[in-house]
């Protein structure tokens, strides 16, 4: 038997502590062809959340090419799917600090690598969120953006 379908705001609370506390995402991209799927750590800043890659690797190009993502966060029968823009930015780039966060949550540092690492700041456009078929009516917690859901 299912459990009972959580309330919207319980799920968009649930969806901001996975994404505080995960470390990993499955992150999907394509460019004109086959889609590439990889495992890969993030870092949430409570709006945009952080991955790093090799600059060269098909994930990397994908993400430059196209400037978009979709992320997978979370067990099949609870997940939690994010489509979201992306920014490049080079080692340098990034704000004070935000390397050595990023390290410290994921446990790895792509600044100490000698293969040349980009981060990829993804904004989620568009974020879902289930457990059951009993939470695939009012999956969608935002759209353009936009929480859906108040606080």
């Amino acid at each position: 038997m299912n459990p009972p379908a959580r309330t919207p705001k319980q799920r968009k609370q649930d969806t901001l502590d996975r994404l505080a506390n995960d470390v990993d995402a499955w992150v999907a991209t394509a460019e004109s062809g086959t889609p590439y799927l990889v495992p890969l750590s993030f870092l949430w800043d409570g709006a945009t959340l952080l991955v790093a890659t090799p600059a060269a690797s098909p994930t990397g190009r994908n993400l430059r090419s196209t400037g978009r993502a979709r992320l997978g966060i979370g067990p099949t029968r609870d997940v939690v799917l994010i489509e979201g823009t992306v920014e490049t930015l080079a080692p340098a780039e990034l704000p004070d600090g935000v390397g050595d966060t990023f390290a410290v949550k994921t446990g790895f540092d792509p600044r100490q690598l000698t293969t040349a690492y980009l981060y990829f700041r993804v904004r989620p456009q568009r974020v879902q969120a289930w457990r059951e078929v009993n939470e695939l009516d009012g999956r969608d917690l935002m759209r353009d953006g936009r929480w859906l859901v108040a606080d």
